[in-house]
């Protein structure tokens, strides 16, 4: 390829015309742009790009600009763009300010050498203006990376329990599987809540997986190198659980460990305390709890010694704590304390889509428990499955599956096991599957589709509409592309439906 100084000099004038106009179109259109130097320092960004300091982290630009782009933007790949010198023309980057799909182009000077290069935002809220594709990609590369950092963790965590026995976290967000618009959002509300320090509380029915999630946000936080301690309250004695939370000074009491005993808040100095059934403490203690959490100090049982400690607190409760503070059975100054950033955990029957999948993950896990081949469902039985209002969630599905596997005599499990198995047990509400459709509708939805032809199409384009302007929060441009109609084509049928 010719060097630009070898050109005629028109020449040579139309190309750097021609280069300085495609940077104005992309700085103008473009929902953001970035310049990085050879050193990969930020020296430059747009005003399109300024919207997204504050959910980076950042109040003014010089906190941004002259810095490592590495130091200021979660995941970038500018510095792989430095070193290869090669463009990354369409990728996806995730990071605290959403989901952006970003061109990256390296800048060369007159001999060829790499002196920077270009990072240009071409959509931002990915998941909606390219649905389904960019936001099922950006869903499986999120699910892909936890399950590395999973596995990653899980190798550390082995070696730092076999040196000195401490207590990690089990699970990351790979381990809540799910693939619905409700448990996407849920993992969505966990990771954000990873990143800060506040207190969570997880609200959900019995056996939703906030455990779980309680696992993965601390895996997830600055504190995953720390310690995971959790109690569940419902099943430690009223009268054990102070000593389960602040610990026993030596010899507090006849027959009293002579060296005493650490409590839970001191087990998860650094890391993270998980309290399950937090609707259960009983109200005595709920105002020791508080001043624990509001002075960050605590007080062994039979020592007047106030002990400091650092722990994120994470709470958790099937119970509806809004009516037990309005019965006065739990205090609401430690409701509010507690309540920073509540996450519902939804349940089982508002994510049935979901089912399938969590059916071939509790398949493999039983598999590995037993050493038996992985139980497979009929096509019949998943819906049978599907169909179920599942009033102990998932915990409900694993016992049906466990039973159906030991009453089967091969790995094959079909419609009629299962409908005998959920009858029996009387752990499901037991529903029908659907029925299929048969020939002649009903009088009453003949009757409605006796309706001129032209009348039912400018209906269903005028739902098709609404609906895609809701998807892409009134973006018409993206509305259009959605429908795969041209925007002038859309700007008169809105104007019809106006």
């Amino acid at each position: 390829m010719e060097k630009t100084d070898s050109l005629p000099r028109d020449a040579q004038s139309i190309l750097e015309l021609a280069a300085r106009s495609m940077f104005d179109l992309f700085a103008n259109a473009s929902e953001g742009m970035m310049l990085v130097d050879r050193q990969a320092r930020v020296v430059w960004i747009n005003e399109q790009y300024k919207r997204f300091l504050p959910a980076l982290g950042f109040e003014r630009v010089e906190d941004f600009v002259g810095h490592p782009v590495a130091s200021v933007v979660q995941n970038t790949q500018m510095h792989h763009v430095l070193e290869s010198g090669k463009p990354i023309l369409i990728d996806l980057l995730t990071n605290r300010a959403g989901t952006f799909v970003v061109s990256r182009i390296p800048l060369r000077d007159n001999v060829g050498e790499v002196i920077g290069a270009l990072g240009i935002v071409l959509f931002d809220h990915a998941e909606t203006s390219l649905q389904p594709l960019v936001g099922k990609f950006a869903l499986l590369q999120r699910d892909l990376d936890d399950a590395r950092r999973e596995l990653a963790s899980e190798r550390i965590s082995q070696r730092m329990s076999q040196r000195n026995g401490q207590r990690q976290s089990r699970y990351t967000f790979a381990s809540f599987v799910g693939a619905s618009p409700a448990a996407v959002e849920v993992k969505r509300q966990a990771r954000r809540a990873a990143q800060t320090a506040s207190p969570v509380l997880l609200l959900g029915e019995t056996g939703t997986g906030k455990e779980l999630l309680a696992h993965a946000i601390h895996a997830s936080s600055a504190r995953a190198d720390g310690p995971f301690i959790s109690l569940n309250i419902a099943a430690v004695p009223d009268t054990l659980l102070e000593a389960e939370f602040f610990g026993v000074a030596p010899g507090a009491y006849t027959g009293a460990d002579r060296k005493g005993r650490e409590g839970k808040f001191r087990l998860a100095h650094g890391g993270t305390l998980f309290l399950d059934e937090i609707g259960d403490m009983p109200l005595g203690l709920q105002a020791k709890l508080l001043r624990a959490l509001q002075e960050g100090e605590i007080e062994p049982l039979g020592s007047n010694k106030l002990i400091p400690f650092d722990a994120r607190v994470i709470a958790a409760t099937s119970r509806d704590l809004t009516r037990l503070v309005r019965e006065g059975h739990f205090r609401e100054d430690l409701y509010y304390r507690l309540n920073v950033l509540p996450i519902r955990v939804p349940p089982l029957r508002e994510r049935r889509e979901d089912i399938p999948a969590l059916v071939e993950v509790l398949g493999e896990d039983m598999a590995l428990r037993s050493g038996a081949q992985p139980p497979e469902l009929s096509d019949a039985a998943l819906s049978l499955l599907s169909a179920q209002v599942w009033r102990g969630n998932i915990r409900e599905l694993r016992n049906v599956l466990e039973q159906a596997t030991m009453r089967s005599d091969s790995h094959r499990i079909d419609v009629s096991q299962l409908t005998a198995v959920l009858r029996e047990s009387g752990v499901a509400q037991l529903e029908p599957l659907p029925a299929p459709a048969v020939p002649g509708a009903a009088a009453g939805a003949v009757t409605a589709m006796v309706r001129p032809l032209a009348e039912q199409v400018a209906e269903l384009e005028r739902e098709a509409i609404a609906a895609a302007m809701t998807a892409v929060r009134g973006n018409k441009v993206a509305a259009a592309k959605m429908l795969g109609i041209s925007r002038a084509k859309l700007y008169e049928r809105l104007g019809e439906n106006a």
